[in-house]
């Protein structure tokens, strides 16, 4: 009894299996929806809110990135496609570890932004320094760390500073900043946590700006083709106007001579 209950457990489980489907997991528009992996499930509804970890080697191909681990939660499906979006992203700990050495200071913040379509995510920047610093020189870096990430934050929206945090733009110009003070050995934004998504109606303000933007972008391209298109037409109407001018002007030279002709004929019999 006892072998025959557990064929009849192994044969479910194997029905089980066998009734999920594949799924492709594929990452924000922001990174050209790039497929990074593939997951089964029973029901499709099983798949939202699961996390996938991709490197930004796998999406870009630039090896010089494989330390940068990013987070995509599902958030719908279609057919056999899930959709994902951004939640955050982390340094590897043996890539943060090369960072801090000896008779250095890090210098770490956490700060929670706000950016222009509405979302809040939480950002946490990291400096180094070639030497020891004083707890005075720590805090003027960290508030001049938390001045350029506030106003970095509110002039993006949510894809511009996820973009800017990962092809270092924050970072750059966080050094920059400090620089005047004290110059910093390393500046890397180590951490980000969504916290809250951009807004729906943002969104889709949004996009309607980016479509007046489009139609305005193409009203302007109409109206120097026709601007041209006149230029050309006037053009043509001077020419044919010199031509017209040079023809009656021959033909007046022409007849003063004929006449100069005949004058000349009686006079000279």
């Amino acid at each position: 009894m006892a072998k025959a209950k557990a064929r009849a457990t192994a044969k479910k489980l194997k029905d089980k299996w066998k009734a999920k489907v594949w799924y492709r997991v594929l990452a924000p528009a922001l990174f050209n929806n790039v497929a990074i992996a593939e997951t089964p499930a029973a029901d499709r509804e099983l798949l939202i809110n699961r996390v996938t970890e991709v490197s930004l080697q796998d999406l870009t191909g630039d090896f010089r990135k494989s330390h940068v681990k990013l987070y995509f939660k599902i958030d719908r499906v279609e057919g056999t496609d899930a959709y994902t979006y951004f939640i955050g992203h982390t340094l590897t700990n043996d890539y943060v570890r090369r960072l801090i050495r000896r008779r250095r200071s890090r210098i770490d913040g956490v700060y929670d932004v706000t950016t222009k379509d509405g979302a809040v995510i939480r950002v946490k920047p990291l400096a180094t320094t070639e030497r020891r610093v004083q707890t005075s020189q720590k805090h003027k870096i960290r508030e001049i760390m938390k001045e350029v990430v506030f106003s970095y934050a509110k002039e993006r929206t949510l894809d511009e500073l996820i973009k800017g945090i990962i092809e270092d733009e924050l970072p750059n110009e966080i050094a920059k900043r400090c620089k005047k003070f004290y110059p910093l050995r390393r500046v890397e934004i180590y951490k980000t946590e969504l916290m809250k998504r951009p807004t729906t109606e943002e969104r889709a303000e949004t996009k309607e700006k980016k479509e007046e933007k489009e139609t305005s972008e193409e009203e302007v391209e109409e109206k120097k083709v026709e601007e041209e298109k006149e230029e050309t037409k006037t053009k043509e109407e001077q020419t044919e106007k010199e031509k017209e001018v040079n023809e009656e002007v021959e033909i007046e030279e022409k007849k003063a001579e004929d006449k100069d002709k005949k004058e000349k004929e009686p006079a000279e019999e």
